[in-house]
């Protein structure tokens, strides 16, 4: 089947439909992982868009329960330039077709992701319309037009827990799944697992859309993680007693969310905080700083920060298309980290009280583990605290 992806500007690529069929509508952006397409498909921050791939090939290994972020997809659609005929994996569950199909999103392949990427890249991420409805490509670049893109947009009450829960209390669904056999690991369903470290620190953490490796990477770090909705507000939180709090990744928009501004600029001082990705912007509004959109914003398993302590560059996995804004940060908060490609905020620390955040995922899925070291650091600085 036919299916036409068409951007605001009026630029448009004709191609073949797999997955669903339909029309969907969203902010159009470009990823360059070269795997984790699962991830990616499944991770709440991408709600509202429609997300192209750049590495050529796609579903070379199918789709498994395991691997999957979050209990569904969030993407409005998916674009790449070949789809893989066949799912070669022994892990492979069903193929990336018949798991679009299953959950309703649209995906389109045959169009040239390059050029799509090079357009994107030099003219901004832009509101998109992709469809198998309609043949005419005027029609639907007046739909991309009048989609509501991300800017103002709360898609976190969409993506956040309807209610407080307690993260693998039975410590299984946390074990690193791992191919090599010991005497620290154990076999079950799906493979073998490395058996969790005993629980040092109980949390809480907000959940703006939180992928579930980052619960995992808690856990083996030696977390119990209560997990809280978004709104959230910071007496309750308190009230729990936690050794520390934890402010997830989410989609949409970071000046939106006054109601967790408010919430955070009231725990700031009184509890260690440890924040990522939309954690970091919103950190940045507690701390009475703001935000701005980037031209096409940082989008996979590639992005080289600088740590401006110790002059270490790693490579970093990372998922937003907004930034803090260094000139709104007040004298007590100090930039640690910045972007090598664009010089972007990558890192913040506030000088006195026992808050950090990155903007980037330190816990990765898809991507490497360069950063993983943060959770360790998170429990270091608890442990100081107490």
């Amino acid at each position: 089947m036919r299916a036409i992806l068409a951007l605001e500007d009026g630029k448009s690529f004709t191609g073949e439909s797999f997955g669903a069929s339909g029309t969907s509508l969203g902010e159009v952006c470009f990823n360059t992982s070269m795997s984790g397409y699962q991830e990616v498909l499944t991770d709440p921050s991408y709600r509202g868009q429609i997300v192209a791939m750049t590495v050529p090939e796609v579903g070379n290994y199918g789709v498994n329960a395991l691997d999957s972020e979050s209990d569904c997809p969030h993407v409005r659609g998916f674009v790449i330039e070949e789809l893989s005929p066949i799912a070669s994996s022994w892990r492979a569950e069903q193929t990336l077709d018949a798991y679009l199909k299953e959950w309703g999103i649209l995906g389109i392949q045959g169009i040239d992701t390059r050029a799509l990427t090079r357009h994107l890249r030099d003219k901004g991420a832009m509101k998109g319309c992709l469809s198998t409805e309609t043949s005419s490509v005027e029609a639907a670049v007046e739909l991309a037009k009048g989609g509501v893109g991300v800017v103002g947009q709360d898609f976190v009450r969409e993506v956040t827990a309807a209610e407080a829960y307690d993260w693998d209390p039975d410590s299984l669904l946390s074990r690193e799944w791992t191919t090599v056999r010991g005497n620290d690991v154990e076999v079950g369903a799906g493979g073998c697992f490395r058996r969790l470290q005993p629980v040092r620190h109980k949390i809480v953490a907000y959940d703006f859309g939180m992928k579930r490796n980052i619960l995992r990477r808690l856990r083996q770090e030696g977390f119990a993680v209560r997990v809280v909705p978004a709104g959230t507000p910071a007496e309750d939180v308190l009230a729990m007693k936690p050794d520390g709090v934890f402010l997830s990744n989410g989609p949409g928009d970071p000046s939106a969310l006054t109601y967790v501004h408010e919430s955070i600029r009231k725990l700031v001082g009184r509890t260690p905080i440890f924040g990522i990705c939309l954690g970091h912007q919103m950190l940045a509004y507690g701390f009475g700083g703001k935000t701005f959109k980037l031209k096409f914003g940082h989008r996979g398993g590639n992005q080289p920060v600088k740590d401006l302590h110790t002059g270490k560059v790693t490579i970093t996995s990372q998922n937003h298309g907004f930034a803090v804004d260094p000139e709104t940060l007040p004298p007590e908060i100090e930039v640690t980290h910045i972007n090598l490609n664009d010089q972007t905020v990558e890192g913040m620390r506030h000088k006195t009280a026992p808050v950090f955040s990155v903007q980037y995922h330190p816990e990765a899925a898809p991507g490497p583990n360069d950063a993983s070291y943060f959770f360790a650091q998170f429990s270091s600085m608890i442990e100081s605290f107490k």
